[in-house]
């Protein structure tokens, strides 16, 4: 371990470019990638599987909740790409799906759903050294993280990266219902009455609306370079 690694958290809207910038700016540092946000996904994916969460989002709380030691999620690296696993399963491509993103802010909204996993995301930090996204990484899971980025974009602009993102893969959506999602999750997201979105005090706020995923990573580096003196 590098005694001068960080923790970089990097939170944020649904679909505000977070993962995106922060797994490349991972790669561009030699650190470790954390999509805290497919956690969620997959915890949701194994409720609708197991009929603990139906499609239109309802929970069956203390069911879900009995089965959270039953859940094991981790990550695979297989050259530049990450592979959520669940219980050993790559489910990389079933979480990204608008059925789970449909379903996963009432998930999230769980407070032993999101313990549970604030717990193995400050496991997976413990040796710094990585670069963590999400809704809450620098409010909870990693207070104390020395850079902290939060991402923001308008709706319709969140909407049309992720609607691109859905039919890129075949799905067939409409633009319409994608942007009812984003702003469904954002009410969700911002209003629970668990570990509520919101930007940390100390966290450098960055509305990437009309930059370039290029002009983006520049962007991190840039303020990489800057908190570590490099």
């Amino acid at each position: 371990m590098n005694s001068n690694n960080i923790i970089i958290a990097i939170d944020g809207y649904s679909s505000s470019g977070k993962s995106t910038m922060a797994k490349q700016l991972a790669m561009n540092i030699g650190y470790r990638y954390i999509d805290s946000g497919a956690m969620y996904r997959a915890v949701t994916l194994y409720g609708m599987r197991h009929g603990l969460v139906t499609t239109d989002g309802e929970v069956d709380v203390p069911k879900l909740i009995s089965s959270l030691p039953d859940i094991h999620i981790d990550f695979h690296l297989e050259g530049d790409r990450q592979f959520t696993m669940l219980n050993g399963e790559n489910v990389e491509n079933e979480i990204r799906t608008l059925g789970v993103s449909n379903c996963v802010s009432p998930v999230a909204a769980i407070p032993e759903v999101r313990h549970a996993l604030v717990k193995m995301q400050r496991e997976m930090g413990e040796r710094k050294g990585i670069v963590m996204d999400g809704r809450d990484i620098g409010t909870v899971v990693f207070p104390n993280a020395e850079m902290k980025v939060f991402c923001d974009a308008s709706a319709e602009r969140r909407a049309e990266r992720r609607y691109k993102e859905l039919t890129d893969k075949g799905e067939k959506v409409s633009y319409e219902d994608v942007l009812a999602n984003v702003i469904k999750r954002d009410h969700i997201d911002e209003t629970r009455d668990e570990s509520p979105l919101r930007c940390a005090d100390d966290a450098v706020r960055l509305d990437n609306s009309k930059m370039t995923i290029d002009e983006q990573n520049r962007w991190l580096i840039d303020l990489f370079n800057k908190i570590t003196n490099r």
